[in-house]
């Protein structure tokens, strides 16, 4: 049987024991409280500043602000370009969790098609994702109630008033104006080479052509900015401060709506161009290229069927008429060349030509007969006759003595084949040929068949209309060169000031009397009995002077005969007018060009006269300064 052992207990023992847990203990939670104390001081001491502003940038955000976008006016003060609310649907991609299936619930409440679904996406890839992007716009009040009650479903979906860009003259102004368009991955590019991105964080559009992208930088304005106070789920609850945005420029042309809508009604569904110009400083009257279309169809995003209909169009409705279309200038040159001959001393203006009704390059066993428009001839011709009834036989002698190198050296001084310098991106060069050119083009030398061709407007050479109005012009001021311009005023803040007048080196010639012949001649043309245009403007009101013209647009061989009825309809020649008024003191000169119609003195004649009975009808010659200036400082339009 074992014995039980009894412990003594040592009470000092225990005591220590006890001490030194404590101590243990006492050490470990002073140790935790003073990581504790050590912690809360960096962060709401140390940290304080860099914790303060994660938490106001959860709770203030600071937006951006569009500024308004200039407006764009004619001549008596009508808005051509104006801003608009509008409400449109809108989402901040980074807050939804799922795209799809919120694109999916929100065509059940509104009708989304899905070219604006496709059109959404594609978008989102080139923003950031913290950025507001709309995904339908105009949205109608049906539609803004509809989600307005259903909202709560839709975490970062909201709509948003919007200025939208309108166009209420529609397809009168297209090719001028221009319009707006939702800003591309190509814009976004442009933006940021320019360091001009910052400046359009607010912005949805951006000018796509004519005016409104060539005036981009004005029109525009400067950015602004709030910071607003937002909940959790980022809806405003009050503004704290704001930067208010620096609204762009507004734009005056020189264009008048009435010659505008005018320019439309006469071509009457042809195809081609008109032009009017003030020659005095460039100012463009009449812009118009016809077929046009509405621009507003552009502003929020065309749709790929409208698109593919203008764009397929074999009318070419997009392309600008104006500054692009390149047509054979026929006979509306040839006071060019009549000029030119004098100036050489190839030519006086007593010195004659015969016109059998047709001419043979001398000295060449192939003897090809360059025909005149009048089968029988114009029997002796001199220089004004030439111009005064379009004698061709005479200038295909001319042209020939001339030679290429001296035509297209003087044609260039006259704008052929250059940019005019018109306040536009969309324009053509078209072309004055020359030896080089053509050894460029074509790797071919030049013929002296090529330059009888030259001598009437034909064969390689093409000219715009706004720089057959420029040529014109460069008659008209006796070599005085000026630029046109679609914007003569630009006006911020009722601050008014002129677009300047841009000359460029004047075309000197020996003989100053020269200018006078040359001008007497296109007189003539009006107003002379045997005149081409005589019959367009008789009974006119007004003193004015011109050229006719008839552009062929493929050859016809020495027995051949050409008979309108029986080519198609687009290979029929082209009618062409070049003039100006008053003939004492011109303020106008005025280009037609209508494709495919025949004769330039029974088409396009008729129709610059209808142009310029408006013009003064309107009274636009006396007040075209007045009225400009008047409306920018806000007097009423018409005010004298």
């Amino acid at each position: 049987m074992r014995r039980k052992s009894y412990h003594i207990q040592d009470h000092s023992a225990e005591a220590n024991l006890f001490t030194r847990r404590a101590i243990i203990s006492f050490i470990a939670a002073a140790g935790l409280i003073l990581v504790l104390v050590v912690n809360m001081f960096h962060l709401q001491i140390n940290s304080y500043q860099s914790y303060q502003t994660r938490s106001n940038d959860n709770r203030i955000k600071l937006q951006p602000i569009a500024p308004n976008r200039g407006v764009i006016k004619d001549l008596n003060g009508k808005v051509l370009a104006s801003n608009e609310p509008s409400f449109s649907l809108e989402i901040i991609p980074e807050q939804v969790n799922n795209m799809d299936e919120t694109l999916a619930a929100l065509q059940q409440i509104i009708e989304i098609s899905e070219e604006h679904i496709t059109v959404f996406k594609r978008a989102i890839k080139y923003r950031r994702r913290f950025k507001s992007m709309p995904l339908k716009i105009r949205l109608t009040e049906q539609e803004v109630a509809k989600f307005s009650v259903n909202q709560h479903r839709f975490q970062g979906v909201s709509i948003e008033a919007r200025l939208t860009r309108h166009y209420p003259f529609e397809k009168y102004f297209t090719h001028a104006v221009g319009y707006v368009g939702k800003i591309n991955k190509r814009d976004l590019e442009r933006l940021e080479e320019n360091e001009q991105i910052q400046n359009y964080t607010a912005t949805r559009s951006i000018g796509k052509l004519g005016i409104e992208k060539y005036y981009e930088s004005q029109l525009h304005g400067i950015t602004g900015s709030e910071n607003v106070e937002v909940n959790h789920r980022s809806r405003v609850l009050r503004q704290l401060d704001v930067i208010p945005p620096k609204p762009g420029a507004d734009l005056h042309l020189s264009i008048d709506a009435n010659m505008q809508k005018k320019a439309h009604d006469v071509l009457d569904g042809n195809r081609g161009a008109i032009i009017a110009m003030d020659p005095r400083d460039g100012a463009i009257l009449t812009f118009y290229s016809n077929p046009s279309y509405d621009p507003n169809l552009f502003v929020t995003g065309i749709s790929q069927t409208n698109y593919s209909k203008l764009l397929n169009s074999k009318d070419k409705p997009m392309l600008n008429r104006v500054s692009q279309g390149q047509y054979p200038p026929a006979s509306t040159i040839k006071m060019q060349l009549g000029l030119l001959g004098l100036d050489k001393g190839l030519v006086t203006t007593n010195s004659t030509v015969w016109d059998p009704g047709y001419w043979k390059i001398p000295n060449i066993e192939v003897q090809r007969r360059f025909r005149d428009w009048k089968p029988g001839g114009h029997g002796h011709v001199d220089l004004l006759t030439s111009i005064k009834q379009s004698c061709d036989i005479y200038y295909y002698d001319l042209a020939y003595r001339l030679g290429i190198d001296s035509i297209s050296e003087f044609g260039k001084k006259f704008g052929f084949g250059n940019f005019t310098g018109v306040d536009l991106y969309e324009e053509s060069r078209a072309i004055m040929p020359s030896r080089q050119w053509k050894r460029d083009r074509f790797r071919q030398p030049w013929y002296k068949g090529d330059t009888i061709s030259i001598g009437i407007g034909q064969g390689y050479w093409t000219a715009t209309p706004i720089q057959l109005a420029m040529a014109t012009s460069v008659l008209v001021n006796k070599g005085r060169v000026v630029e046109p311009k679609i914007v003569t005023g630009i006006s911020q803040n009722g601050v008014y000031s002129e677009t300047a007048t841009k000359y460029r080196e004047p075309v000197t010639i020996k003989n100053q009397r020269h200018w006078d012949a040359i001008l007497k001649a296109m007189y003539e043309t009006v107003n002379a009995i045997d005149g081409t245009a005589r019959t367009a403007f008789a009974g006119a009101v007004y003193s004015s002077a011109g050229k006719t013209g008839t552009a062929q647009l493929f050859s016809l061989a020495d027995d051949e005969e050409y008979e309108e009825e029986s080519v198609a309809e687009r290979f029929r020649d082209n009618a062409m007018y070049v003039g100006y008024a008053p003939f004492e003191n011109p303020t106008i000169v005025i280009v037609v060009a209508v494709e495919n119609a025949g004769g330039g003195g029974s088409n396009a004649a008729p129709i610059a006269r209808e142009m310029l009975d408006l013009y003064f009808g309107l009274g636009l010659s006396g007040r075209r300064h007045i009225t400009q200036q008047n409306d920018a400082i806000g007097v009423p339009s018409g005010t004298n």
